[in-house]
């Protein structure tokens, strides 16, 4: 029911799509984070993303549990990329199964936004003119 992944490798949409597929699933409500070519009036040229891999992953699990818990999710994916991502590349993906399209937006909402706030991933934007640590999520 649930599917966690912490990569340094692509993310793909399908991936995460084909495990939230269900018969019983009337809406089907996916997330994709893409990263953008600038940030406050400044170019961006790339993103760095870095996690405490064991403690995001646990994170991770514990807004898919509490998505099911709240909202009927039939299946969820939450899948979040570290490395060095260039523009247009996906940092994360979350996928959402449920028998009723609004409950599946609610819950893959509540996932992004409590992913933003509670996982320890930090990311570094890359300018034409430097660099800047950031909260991943701000």
């Amino acid at each position: 029911m649930i599917n966690i992944q912490l990569s340094d490798t692509t993310l793909t949409t399908q991936t995460c799509f084909d495990y939230v597929l269900s018969d019983e699933a009337g809406g089907i409500v996916t997330f994709v984070g893409t990263v953008r070519n600038h940030t406050k009036g400044k170019r961006v040229l790339r993103l760095e993303f870095e996690a405490y891999a064991p403690m995001a992953v646990k994170e991770m699990q514990k807004i898919a549990e509490e998505a099911a818990r709240r909202w009927p999710v039939l299946k969820i994916s939450i899948h979040h990329r570290v490395g060095v991502l260039d523009i247009g590349e996906i940092p994360v993906i979350i996928a959402v199964a449920c028998a009723h399209r609004k409950a599946a937006f609610e819950a893959c909402q509540f996932a992004i936004d409590t992913l933003k706030e509670t996982v320890p991933i930090w990311k570094k934007e890359f300018f034409e003119d430097g660099e800047v640590w950031v909260a991943a999520h701000p």
